[in-house]
């Protein structure tokens, strides 16, 4: 059985900014944990011993992250360019001396769907996934279980079936990816749509469970579901008063005050400050470090690390980035909106938020428009309507 694998996270994920301006996207966070934190702990129980780590782009975030991760080898090689993900996984193939499993650092999967992949016979072998919305991704041909065409992000929706990228491969593989390289082909579809040419039988297997994150507002999807399958924990101190219902989980350190009303599933971090008399509602995580002044109301939003929202806000759908000072009576507006994204537009068909990158400073009586993206380090004035995108580092005066 295959005890090896290969994590490609050496990708910066441009259509994630502003977040992935000072981190590799594998690393931010739903339900308090890192994207690459999740792909390690399901590699570990499926059995795999060892893992080789592509990494790149801020890669020390990345290694001081995990230096003191318990239970299964790691071993780091850098991709000094980012080429694609083929070029990033021949960087481990010193590492590597039988068949191995190789899969994306942002994109969680379960333990049993790596452990049916490990047991397959065949020589190459590929987790794939029925999904709604095929054209973002690799959309794969099936034929008796068998790959026949590979076709990446097509403009339209053709198709059923989707590739997590998540594959079991012979060390031989290496030779094709050098010559595919060789020749410009950077992608790890194409060596594997160059293999389905040379008539290589490249099964399928479905996945059990898929999840990725490829724009901002796909953290608070994947955070309403891996929030549910967190382990409660109640530390801090929670006065008299307080009312909590379903699954909520509060970290050391944390103080909730009297008259708050928690609904879970919510996770809260350590040393926060809730209170008094703030609603949390469901499918909300809250980083460490964090303050909730009263009468504030959060819904269905990723809070991260050490942000500070003053009286009387409103926060719905949204993500908030580290560090963060929003004045009192802040509020998103929610909706279904077109957003612009690194030139692409996108439609978005449920309601959404504010996106709102690390550092900024938002003084009081702001309203954010849905959809809309705040840079990191921006610094808003009060009483202002955010009805467009503002680039970070900007000043809204």
């Amino acid at each position: 059985m295959t005890k090896k694998a290969v994590i490609l996270a050496a990708g910066e994920g441009k259509r994630l900014r502003p977040f992935t301006e000072t981190m590799p996207k594998v690393m931010l966070p739903v339900a308090n944990k890192p994207l690459l934190e999740y792909v390690f702990d399901a590699v570990r129980k499926s059995g795999i011993d060892e893992i080789i780590v592509v990494v790149g782009y801020k890669k020390e975030v990345i290694m001081e992250h995990f230096k003191d991760y318990k239970n299964i080898k790691i071993t780091y090689v850098i991709q000094d360019r980012q080429l694609g993900t083929a070029h990033a996984l021949l960087q481990a193939k010193k590492h590597i001396k039988d068949s191995f499993i190789v899969l994306a650092g942002d994109n969680i999967i379960d333990p049993g769907s790596i452990a049916k992949l490990q047991k397959d016979k065949s020589e190459y072998s590929l987790l794939i996934r029925e999904h709604p919305h095929p054209s973002k991704y690799g959309v794969v041909f099936v034929e008796d279980r068998s790959i026949r065409r590979i076709v990446e992000k097509p403009k339209e929706d053709i198709g059923k079936y989707i590739s997590t990228g998540i594959y079991k491969l012979p060390r031989s593989v290496f030779t094709e990816i050098e010559q595919c390289t060789s020749e410009g082909a950077h992608a790890l579809s194409s060596i594997i749509q160059s293999l389905v040419d040379k008539r290589k039988h490249i099964n399928t297997i479905f996945a059990q469970s898929w999840m990725d994150v490829v724009y901002p507002w796909d953290l608070i999807s994947v955070n309403e579901v891996m929030i549910q399958e967190t382990s409660q924990f109640t530390s801090g101190v929670i006065e008299k008063g307080v009312t909590m219902k379903g699954l909520v989980s509060v970290g050391n350190g944390t103080k909730i005050y009297s008259g708050c009303y928690v609904v879970g599933p919510v996770i809260i971090g350590e040393n926060c400050e809730i209170g008094p008399n703030v609603c949390i509602f469901p499918s909300t995580s809250i980083g460490n470090n964090t303050v909730v002044h009263p009468f504030s109301e959060i819904r269905s939003s990723v809070i991260m690390n050490n942000v500070h929202i003053s009286s009387n806000s409103h926060i719905s759908r949204s993500v908030v980035g580290k560090g963060c000072v929003i004045g009192d009576n802040f509020s998103t507006i929610t909706g279904k909106t077109v957003i612009e994204i690194e030139n692409e537009f996108k439609r978005l068909e449920t309601p959404i938020g504010a996106i709102i990158g690390e550092d900024c400073v938002i003084e009081s009586h702001v309203v954010v428009d849905p959809g809309k993206i705040i840079g990191r380090k921006c610094h808003i004035s009060s009483m202002k309507h955010i009805r467009k995108n503002i680039p970070s580092e900007s000043k809204v005066m």
